[in-house]
């Protein structure tokens, strides 16, 4: 834990103050055009893919690109300047874009409400095998003598990451008796009509959170290791803020305690690949927050509504 807390010092001593503050402002002023607006839920409610493909990589790119801006105002950094930073920063919107609106539905069964229950399970799985193969593209092409972005448990500790779990949990709790935490939380809900009656209907709860559990593998694998391992060589530890700003915007559709802390949480998460060129720990800490949520929402639910 000692390691950690020591990359966060250096990184908040060694970072430009005005950008910082820019990037911060940016996140502050998304957050609220899309709450106060309900930008995010109007996307969803669009019917065409690739009008909701345009809008997502719309917001994305803006998180991204202005970042990047920033350094280039307000420290003289030219990064604009390498056609592989260009190609990147405006290829990565597109790959979570698409995997956001990617049509996964399936006919996969005859009774209809099994039809729905295994689209649930297969919308997750399904979207990190996509997103995974095209970063494995730009991986064999651009970097094949490392790691997959940070898909390796080389010096990786686990200690540090458990406490910092442990530290989300009073949080969780907190979280957990709050309207519109118990209105999101848990997934698990929206299959549970479904199993009525069920026999074993533990081993397709258990199936459903495995899958949902999926959706943090490829987040981290594309923000943690795809948006950091890929930019550092460039761009170093400026990579981080971009990431943040990036990442706070995939959250526009979750509770609004939710969305700010994903501003700090995501900078930590960068600030820990960054010196340690692994995505486990992070990996770790995620899925973590990740079930305890959804323990937290059914609790929640149970005690509270």
């Amino acid at each position: 834990m000692k390691d950690i807390f020591k990359y966060i010092v250096v990184y908040y001593k060694s970072i430009n103050r005005k950008v910082f503050a820019a990037c911060s402002v940016l996140a502050a002023l998304m957050i609220y055009l899309n709450f106060h607006y309900g930008i995010d839920k109007t996307i969803d409610e669009l019917d065409s893919i690739p009008i909701q493909f345009f809008y997502r990589y719309l917001i994305f790119l803006i998180a991204f690109v202005l970042p990047y801006f920033f350094y280039f105002l307000l420290n003289g950094k030219k990064y604009f300047k390498s056609p592989l930073i260009l190609l990147l920063i405006f290829l990565s919107p597109a790959i979570f874009s698409w995997k956001m609106v990617m049509n996964t539905e399936f006919h996969l069964s005859n009774n209809n409400y099994w039809d729905y229950y295994w689209n649930q399970v297969i919308y997750w799985p399904v979207r990190l095998i996509v997103m995974s193969f095209m970063l494995f593209i730009i991986w064999k092409m651009l970097y094949s003598k490392e790691t997959f972005f940070g898909l390796t448990v080389k010096n990786f500790k686990w200690k540090p990451y458990l406490i910092m779990l442990l530290i989300m949990v009073p949080l969780i709790a907190a979280a957990s008796t709050q309207p519109d935490f118990l209105n999101m939380y848990p997934k698990l809900r929206d299959v549970d009509p479904v199993l009525y009656n069920v026999k074993n209907k533990w081993f397709y709860h258990l199936l459903h959170e495995l899958s949902y559990g999926s959706d943090f593998i490829s987040v981290e694998l594309f923000f943690r290791g795809f948006l950091i391992l890929a930019f550092i060589k460039i761009v170093g530890k400026d990579a981080i803020l971009p990431m943040t700003c990036f990442y706070c915007t995939i959250h526009f559709g979750k509770p609004l305690g939710e969305c700010i802390s994903s501003y700090f949480g995501g900078m930590i998460l960068g600030i820990v690949v960054y010196n340690t060129r692994s995505i486990i720990g992070g990996l770790m800490v995620h899925l973590g927050i990740a079930w305890l949520m959804e323990l937290g929402g059914y609790i929640g639910n149970d005690l509270f509504k």
